[in-house]
């Protein structure tokens, strides 16, 4: 009887301790490390004395969000919307040109080639053109975004619709469907998971090209935030500027991710089968 009632006190201590341990196990272990990294960071700033031109700490940066968000929030909306709006523009060049280059030999033949040319020419350098041609609005911007991300979503599209099987093209005809069924329902969706990769890909990109475009002219965005800190050797508010654009591009990405799995639901299906 009383290792039972010695037992009693354990199990309410268990349980009361129970909804804390399920939220800690479902936190993932990227979260995890990098908490263990700031504290890190935090730890070795504090001991080393390491001036904040060089290496602000973590609370530093926290308190620039806090000081400094009313010039961050609405210049990151400025960086968002060139990269939302350049990768839309990609997509709407990209696709339709994949899909041309595989059902068009004139344009596999004449302008395919062109275009894997042309990613040997470094955007930086033709950056100043565009805003010699378009001036410091944000069409260039937009321009160079475009130019960085559609080049893997033309790639990936074009992979993935030349990786329908004969056979299976000459099932779909077979069974009487036009060109236009065997494009839609055979295909199209067997194109789709090479497609998503092509997107995810330049979701990348995109960041990167309106970052780039705000370094070489720009009097708002996040890129021109980080040069304008650095002109004044103000490290934390440019750490703060790049988280910003982390976020960005992570929001980005996992939203392509999300469209992803409602649009292939069933390759969601297959990896869970293969798991299993």
């Amino acid at each position: 009887m009383a290792m039972a009632s010695a037992t009693e006190p354990q199990q309410e201590r268990d349980k009361a301790f129970a909804p804390v341990l399920k939220v800690l196990n479902g936190i993932p272990l990227a979260v995890w490390t990098l908490i263990g990294l700031l504290l890190f960071w935090e730890a070795y700033v504090r001991i080393a004395s390491v001036p904040p031109f060089i290496l602000p700490a973590p609370t530093a940066i926290a308190q620039e969000f806090r000081d400094y968000g009313h010039r961050l929030f609405p210049n990151a909306l400025v960086t968002m919307f060139e990269v939302v709006f350049g990768f839309t523009c990609a997509v709407l060049i990209g696709v339709p040109l994949a899909v041309a280059i595989v059902y068009s030999t004139f344009i596999q033949k004449g302008v395919y080639p062109l275009i894997v040319a042309s990613q040997t020419i470094p955007k930086v350098a033709i950056a100043p053109l565009l805003l010699t041609w378009f001036g410091y609005g944000m069409a260039p911007k937009i321009v160079i975004v475009i130019l960085l991300s559609f080049f893997p979503i033309v790639i990936n599209s074009v992979m993935g619709l030349r990786s329908a099987s004969e056979e299976m093209i000459h099932l779909a005809r077979s069974m009487g469907a036009n060109s236009w069924q065997t494009f839609w329902k055979f295909r199209l969706p067997h194109a789709l998971p090479s497609i998503f990769a092509g997107l995810k890909l330049a979701t990348a990109l995109s960041v990167i090209g309106a970052i780039v475009a705000e370094f070489i002219g720009a009097d708002q965005g996040l890129g021109y935030l980080i040069l304008i800190a650095g002109s004044n050797f103000d490290v934390a508010r440019q750490f703060a500027a790049i988280i910003c654009i982390a976020l960005i591009g992570m929001c980005f990405f996992f939203t392509l991710e999300m469209v992803e799995r409602l649009v292939i639901p069933w390759r969601n299906k297959a990896d869970v089968s293969g798991d299993a």
